[in-house]
């Protein structure tokens, strides 16, 4: 999955002859998992039409500052900054970066990149000549101390027949562009974060096992924001219907709660975070029997013996990393979860009652509490668990920047 996945991204064409390479960055984009958006000059339709890009990117091209000539609705130049996860130029001409420099706003795209708040690419696309102007480079220094990333040219042959620099990044360098450089930012990179996830089932016999109703979904949820804040990540996880699939995750299926120990001894020094994440049974049957338990007319039992606690393992054997547990109660919530915090020796450890609804298992939901170190506690409304997720990483980031 590539990091753009998700993203909303605002492409900006210019009047250049390059601007039918936009109709490729386009596709690219949304290949990679992007919205995409068009905002183009009245110029630029020229080059290329808004017909053909509003049909790759499956959204309306807007060129001014009315709706189809209509004097009555306009086109909201804040509305589309705000949108934007990202505000990609491209082609960007020397006309319209010069006055993005001195920001002038006589267009659409130039009030709307006045009133962007995201991060803002642009790439050059001119003549040689305009390229090596001294007031273009002028231009380019001026842009990137406002805060601008610039995509450079490349050389080749150029419109006017000249070779040199000045052409357009293909598409694809583009793309590859952006995804680094956003790589390069992400607070997680090159970290390595282990997370535990789902339930385990402890074998019977070759056909029932004990079980619990995790779905594995809460720490599917932590990998996915994890790897999208750059890090690499070890998802161990028990049976569970649920499938992930990111670039940066690696997937290791277990099945019991001794498979997910061992697991966990295999990436656990290597790991600078750890999240516990997983239902792990605290039992299991002391012998599993080969062959499937015939039904009869007297009772059943079963003798049960002691699973390893891989998260008090986990503590005994904490070096540098960042250790966080979970505590599923259902009396005395907070009471327990403290003990369990000091007990396991953990940085902080997450808390969520079945008493309140939408909480636990199952659902796609959850309401939580952190509790650090201190027993300092902060408390969350009832949320996604992808939100909840990013709200545990916050946290992290708080224990990890001191």
């Amino acid at each position: 999955m590539s990091v753009l996945s998700g993203k909303k991204i605002l492409l900006g064409v210019t009047a250049g002859i390059a601007a039918y390479k936009s109709t490729y960055i386009i596709r690219l984009f949304i290949k990679a998992g992007a919205e995409v958006k068009v905002i183009m000059t009245e110029a630029a339709k020229e080059f290329v039409t808004p017909l053909t890009l509003s049909t790759l990117s499956k959204n309306p091209v807007v060129s001014s500052f009315t709706k189809d000539d209509d004097n009555a609705l306009w086109n909201n130049h804040v509305e589309l900054g705000l949108w934007a996860d990202l505000f990609v130029i491209a082609p960007a001409t020397a006309n319209t970066l010069s006055k993005m420099a001195s920001g002038e706003s006589d267009n659409l795209l130039l009030a709307t990149y006045l009133s962007a708040k995201c991060p803002v690419y642009f790439a050059p696309a001119m003549d040689l000549d305009m390229y090596k102007h001294p007031s273009t480079k002028e231009t380019f220094h001026k842009l990137q101390e406002f805060g601008n990333i610039m995509i450079p040219s490349e050389s080749g042959e150029l419109a006017s027949g000249l070779e040199g620099q000045g052409r357009l990044a293909e598409p694809e360098n583009i793309v590859s562009f952006i995804e680094q450089d956003i790589l390069n930012k992400l607070p997680l990179k090159e970290e390595t974060v282990l997370i535990t996830a789902g339930p385990t089932y402890e074998a019977i016999d070759p056909v029932r096992f004990i079980g619990n109703h995790s779905t594995g979904l809460m720490g599917i949820e932590l990998a996915k924001c994890a790897a999208n804040l750059g890090a690499t990540v070890h998802l161990i996880l028990g049976p569970s219907s649920l499938k992930v699939e990111h670039s940066l995750i690696q997937v290791h299926n277990v099945f019991s709660a001794q498979e997910m120990f061992e697991k966990v001894q295999e990436f656990y020094y290597s790991s600078d975070i750890a999240i516990a994440s997983a239902a792990v049974a605290d039992y299991r049957p002391k012998t599993v029997a080969s062959q499937k338990l015939k039904k009869s007319d007297e009772d059943l039992s079963i003798t049960l013996e002691r699973t390893t606690d891989i998260l008090k393992w986990m503590g005994k054997h904490k070096e540098n990393q960042i250790l966080v547990g979970f505590a599923l109660e259902t009396e005395n919530e907070e009471e327990n979860a403290k003990r369990k915090l000091v007990k396991k020796n953990l940085d902080f450890i997450v808390l969520n009652s079945l008493n309140d609804k939408g909480a636990g298992f199952k659902g796609k939901t959850n309401k939580v509490s952190l509790i650090n170190h201190k027993f300092e506690v902060k408390a969350f409304e009832l949320k996604n668990k992808a939100e909840v997720a990013q709200d545990i990483f916050n946290e992290i980031n708080i224990i990890k920047n001191g």
